[in-house]
């Protein structure tokens, strides 16, 4: 009790009124310091800083023009096959020979382009309209590729024309040779059904892939070109894979989308 009595009388004593009065120690003057610096660098950044978002979207690498279905315009038995895969034919080339009812008939192709798939072999019987190869549309062999790109329809209009693509490509190792790089250079208005997928690819088994969760938007992705390495495209590593790449090649791509500044997320 008496200790406590001293303690109220000194507090009460006017002679301590002008001692001086510390704030705070150094310590929490840096704290401060610190606090406002970080503060400042947040706000500027939330002002002035983005942040972009990446959308993933299956495809495949084929030509600009796409493929189409070479069908059988004859019934019968092939006798001949006058093209093998790989080969680049002119429009109206001969590509198998079918033996009918009424005589042997050639089947030729109707565009020009390369052979990518040859369904029918010698011996085989085909009905009318059987399928019996694929072609790619495409005049010249060295004509570069582009990667076909299938975004769902509600994210379509969200793919700005110049956006980067990391391409993900199914018959390159990502950990080894890392992800082939692009632009989009296209962005389709409509939403694509399952049978325009398939005029364009020419395949009617991918188009089902690409249009199983509903109709997506096409979207035209440029390769990026490149003297420095094997394939002639850029790649996320220095050289990239020491092979050529091949249409029909299955990727995932990661479209950049447009940045977007932090400060709209808090004040839409």
């Amino acid at each position: 009790m008496q200790f406590r009595q001293k303690a109220l009388s000194k507090l009460q004593s006017p002679e301590e009124l002008d001692l001086p009065v510390r704030f705070a120690r150094p310590q929490g003057r840096l704290v401060l310091a610190v606090t406002v610096v970080v503060m400042a660098a947040a706000a500027t950044w939330g002002f002035t800083g983005s942040v972009s978002s990446k959308l993933s979207a299956p495809g495949i690498l084929t030509r600009a023009e796409g493929s189409y279905l070479l069908q059988s315009p004859f019934a019968g038995q092939v006798t001949a096959v006058h093209a093998k895969e790989g080969q680049l034919l002119a429009p109206g080339a001969p590509l198998l020979q079918v033996s009918t009812e009424q005589g042997e008939r050639t089947v030729r192709a109707v565009a020009g382009g390369r052979v990518t798939a040859l369904v029918a072999r010698v011996g085989a019987v085909v009905t009318t309209g059987a399928d019996v190869a694929t072609l790619e549309r495409v005049k010249n062999p060295d004509d570069p590729l582009v990667a076909v790109l299938y975004v769902p329809a509600a994210s379509g209009a969200a793919v700005p024309v110049g956006a980067t693509v990391d391409l993900t490509v199914q018959s390159v190792p990502q950990q080894r040779y890392g992800v082939l790089r692009g632009r989009v250079k296209e962005v389709g208005r409509t939403a694509q059904t399952p049978a325009q997928v398939a005029g364009f690819l020419g395949d009617g088994r991918l188009a089902g892939q690409f249009t199983a969760q509903g109709n997506p938007v096409q979207v035209l992705v440029q390769l990026e070109r490149t003297a420095r390495t094997r394939s002639g495209y850029r790649w996320s590593s220095t050289d990239g894979p020491p092979y050529a790449l091949d249409s029909t090649t299955p990727v995932t791509g990661a479209v950049h989308l447009s940045v977007q500044r932090p400060v709209d997320w808090l004040f839409p």
